[in-house]
């Protein structure tokens, strides 16, 4: 009856943000363009429309609905914090603002006004957090009086097991009542006494089937380490699922890492359990999509730079104007990446008898007062549009706007194993290394950003990264 609840609570919740869409939606028209006449309403519905305009409002409708179930997790989870919901639906009505605002436009609906599209955003955003803090505090209440409690079952006798369950009584809100602790081994319980003070100690982890059968269990919670207790851990899994026992593991900070980043997928009949397989792969497509439209709109824009920049590389030195130069991308795949040529040609060649002069350090190769440099390359290098051609690669799919720069191969071979892993995912013109001082880093800071970026990224990330990149590229910060 509870799993049936929190399903109804979760699918009401589906169908609840989905109608204050579309109800604010149809309000703000009524209020703005229609200046408080409402009977536009019986008009749009008995319009006959041309199946193109059929396609496009069905389209936005079910647009919408794929972008809440993508960005927004509909589940019934007790730790999750109202700040993370608000973040999600933010990010989820930004989407579905541009999707409207683009339908709009292509489609040339007259009632879709920017001004209509903002305070939509503004106005959906207000009400459905709203509708997350009345749950909430309803739910708060209901839990703070007993009810709707989780009966829960520690298993571990660590610091941090005692840690949590300290944590998970204090806030009373979440409901939970803890039934008592099970042991691993009684010769390592070194916090078993101090476990007692506070709440039942029930026994070794042996007798987990005892308490299920004889108490009230809803959760157990695994506070044991993993790697030395992994098949423990598929006993009390196998035991809990026969009852339908929720299973929540908590693993030291290695292993979280490991485990967030798993998929169990079926081949053939037999299932495996995937590591490290992307999961995030909207975000991945909505990447792919800013760097395809990115890549071509500045193009296009900055196209007149660009026939300037190419008749001042070939008037004002011999050469060819665009210098290639192979480059290592992501999982080592190698590409020719594209530039101005901002030095002379036989650059390469005179690396070795300039070595003495590098002022990184690691594998890079960077020179201040590069001698190599044209008089014409050093403004493109100051002012970063040398690299404006890769735009080139990322149009090919070989770099993205945002990323770690993609590095020659003499560099990665003097990589220590740690640095590797910035190869781990698609290069990019910019990234964290640009916005945060360039040439001015030691190398090991720059693999930190780099790092960094990694493992937080996101479309936010990006879009914040390259909105940052704008006024360090005009100010030449970090630039050489």
């Amino acid at each position: 009856m509870i799993r049936l609840r929190h399903k109804l609570l979760i699918q009401g919740f589906r169908i609840f943000d989905q109608i204050i869409l579309v109800g604010v939606f149809v309000l703000l028209v009524g209020w703005v363009e229609e200046r408080g006449r409402f009977g536009f309403i019986g008009e749009v519905l008995e319009k006959s429309y041309q199946a193109y305009e059929g396609i496009a409002m069905f389209g936005v409708l079910f647009g919408w609905f794929f972008i809440f179930n993508r960005l927004v997790h509909y589940d019934a989870n007790r730790f999750t914090t109202l700040k993370s919901q608000a973040l999600e639906i933010v990010k989820a009505m930004t989407v579905t603002s541009l999707l409207l605002l683009l339908a709009g436009a292509m489609f040339y609906i007259k009632m879709v006004t920017p001004l209509v599209v903002s305070l939509f955003l503004l106005s959906s955003t207000v009400l459905l957090i709203s509708s997350r803090v009345v749950l909430r505090s309803l739910l708060r209440v209901l839990r703070r009086k007993g009810r709707n409690a989780r009966h829960l079952l520690i298993i571990g006798e660590t610091a941090k097991a005692f840690d949590l369950a300290d944590r998970i009584e204090s806030r009373r809100e979440l409901g939970y009542e803890i039934e008592g602790f099970l042991f691993a081994d009684v010769g390592s319980a070194g916090h078993l006494g101090r476990i007692e003070a506070r709440w039942k100690v029930l026994g070794p982890v042996a007798d987990l089937l005892n308490q299920l059968k004889k108490g009230v269990v809803d959760e157990v919670m695994f506070c044991l380490p993993l790697r030395e207790n992994f098949p423990l851990a598929c006993d009390v899994v196998g035991l809990c699922s026969d009852l339908g026992v929720v299973v929540r593991l908590v693993p030291d900070l290695g292993n979280t890492q490991l485990l967030s980043r798993t998929q169990v997928e079926e081949f053939e009949g037999d299932q495996m359990v995937t590591f490290f397989r992307e999961n995030l792969l909207f975000q991945l497509f909505v990447k792919r999509v800013m760097d395809l439209f990115g890549s071509v709109l500045l193009l296009v824009v900055l196209s007149p730079l660009l026939l300037v920049t190419a008749a001042a590389v070939k008037f004002t030195s011999p050469g060819p104007v665009f210098f290639g130069q192979q480059r290592i991308g992501m999982n080592k795949r190698r590409f020719r990446l594209l530039k101005f040529r901002s030095m002379v040609v036989d650059a390469e060649e005179r690396k070795e008898e300039l070595a003495h002069l590098n002022e990184m350090d690691g594998p890079a190769f960077k020179i201040r007062k590069d001698p190599r440099v044209t008089r014409v390359g050093a403004i493109l290098r100051k002012l970063s549009i040398d690299e404006l051609p890769q735009l080139i690669n990322v149009l090919k799919g070989e770099m993205s706007l945002v990323g770690p720069r993609p590095p020659l191969l003499s560099e990665v071979n003097l990589y220590d194993w740690s640095d590797r892993r910035r190869l781990s995912i698609k290069p990019g013109i910019t990234c964290l290394w640009q916005i945060s001082g360039r040439n001015n880093l030691t190398f090991e800071e720059w693999m930190i950003l780099d790092r960094k970026y990694i493992d937080n990224w996101s479309v936010w990330l990006d879009l914040k990264i390259l909105l940052m990149t704008i006024p360090v590229v005009l100010f030449g910060k970090g630039a050489s």
